[in-house]
């Protein structure tokens, strides 16, 4: 399998990513996006994922953080789907629960070429800090429009809003990284009937 690294960057009127991504690396995070509560989700995706992410961000913070999120999930997404390439040889499916005291979410991905969200997460409260939790599922399906995947994200149990994102953000990271895997079985052929993703 060939080096899964892809570099993408989106400029609007409103913002300005870059967004790196390396399948293959080490679960390093370089974040510089002006929103730190994101930025240390991400870094959740970059650690239990073992992928190295950088994102660079510049956006309407003055207004809200709501472009900057979403963008970000957009542009995270194109360089997903551009490192993924064809797709043939990888596991394709992903899927992961994971703990954090109280709380407990579950992840299900597939890298399916299809964008599909199914978001069921309700936090304790609405702000974690100065973050407005709303904005999490804004970030998602800017992902899965742009990394053309199916994505299940479940939040089975929580009484810390912390806790309930950290638990997410993590189980997302290892659902990639389960689904993104080289497949030793089917070396180099597509996991799919239809024969393309």
């Amino acid at each position: 399998m060939s080096k899964r690294i892809a570099e993408v960057s989106r400029d609007t009127l409103e913002t300005r990513i870059r967004a790196r991504v390396n399948l293959d690396g080490q679960g390093r995070g370089q974040f510089s996006t002006g929103v730190p509560f994101l930025e240390h989700m991400l870094d959740q995706v970059a650690r239990h994922g073992v992928m190295d992410l950088e994102i660079d961000a510049e956006g309407d913070l003055h207004i809200d953080a709501h472009h900057t999120v979403e963008d970000i999930g957009i542009t995270l997404g194109q360089a997903m789907a551009k490192a993924l390439g064809d797709r043939k040889g990888i596991r394709r499916y992903g899927h992961a629960y994971v703990p954090l005291d109280e709380a407990l979410s579950r992840v299900v991905v597939d890298f399916s070429g299809r964008p599909g969200l199914e978001y069921h997460v309700d936090y304790p409260r609405a702000r974690i800090g100065e973050f407005d939790v709303d904005l999490f599922g804004e970030f998602f399906q800017g992902f899965v429009n742009h990394a053309a995947v199916t994505l299940h994200i479940d939040n089975l149990r929580g009484q810390n809003a912390h806790h309930v994102a950290e638990t997410v953000f993590k189980a997302f990271g290892r659902a990639l990284r389960m689904a993104a895997e080289a497949d030793p079985r089917i070396p180099g052929a597509t996991p799919s009937t239809k024969g393309s993703l």
